[in-house]
């Protein structure tokens, strides 16, 4: 979608009628893929991305591996209909860009040091595209690590922040993301309270962008509690995956 003209505030709400910090409907679910080790999917709004993790496992062949700590390998991919424009299928610069980023957004959570010639892979596939797709994709993949049983230090939430027509906003559409004078990408440890991935396009004052990273702090808490809620609920109706996740916080303790 390209640059438009058009105003993107009217009467005081953005074009899908929300308010400037308010956050599109939210749905979460794991077990999404059923012969992965984990997986999750998670819609904001009409943006939606699934996720399978596989791991942590041996890699091979063995001159990949690390002697000292576990790899992970993130793949991030729209797909071809997840768009009004067709995606041509495979790799692309900003694939390969944003799977870069969204690695070492989970490199300072996941506990990597405690599996040596070990790989988690994670693949993250963009079902349909309205926006804030990358923050999507690392808050279902965090999900689908946890059920995976990958230990981290905590789960990672994301959100996106941004500015539009002079006005500070949260949760990004295809539209304001493409429009926008600037957006950010946020994702954070919430219990740690420690940034893990900030990325900037555009320009903000020094004070428009600390009042971002307080929304998206607050946002993030909020995905936080949402992502432990689908977790958890999810075991409740599944015993057995409760008691072995209880095992492994056992063996990382």
């Amino acid at each position: 979608m390209g640059k438009t003209n058009d105003n993107l505030i009217v009467d005081g709400k953005r074009l899908d009628g929300r308010a400037f910090y308010e956050m599109r409907p939210i749905t979460m679910r794991i077990n999404a893929v059923e012969n992965a080790d984990g997986s999750a999917q998670v819609a904001f709004g009409n943006t939606e991305a699934i996720v399978a993790v596989y791991g942590p496992r041996k890699l091979f062949p063995r001159f990949l591996q690390e002697n000292d700590r576990g790899i992970m390998r993130y793949r991030y991919n729209m797909a071809p209909f997840s768009c009004t424009d067709r995606i041509r299928p495979g790799n692309s610069r900003r694939g390969i860009e944003i799977s870069k980023t969204s690695r070492l957004a989970f490199e300072p959570a996941a506990f990597l040091d405690d599996f040596p010639t070990t790989v988690v892979d994670v693949f993250t596939e963009i079902l349909q595209a309205d926006g804030s797709t990358r923050v999507t994709g690392i808050n279902a993949a965090s999900m689908a690590m946890a059920v995976a049983g990958v230990p981290m230090r905590d789960l990672v939430a994301a959100c996106s922040v941004g500015k539009i027509q002079g006005q500070l906003i949260v949760d990004l559409n295809g539209i304001e993301d493409n429009n926008s004078e600037a957006d950010v990408a946020v994702a954070m440890m919430p219990t740690k309270d420690r940034l893990t991935l900030l990325q900037m396009d555009g320009v903000l004052t020094k004070d428009e962008l600390f009042t971002l990273l307080d929304k998206a702090r607050e946002n993030c808490m909020r995905i936080y509690d949402m992502q432990k809620a689908a977790i958890k609920n999810s075991f409740k109706q599944n015993p057995d995956a409760e008691a072995a996740v209880e095992a492994d916080k056992g063996e990382m303790q």
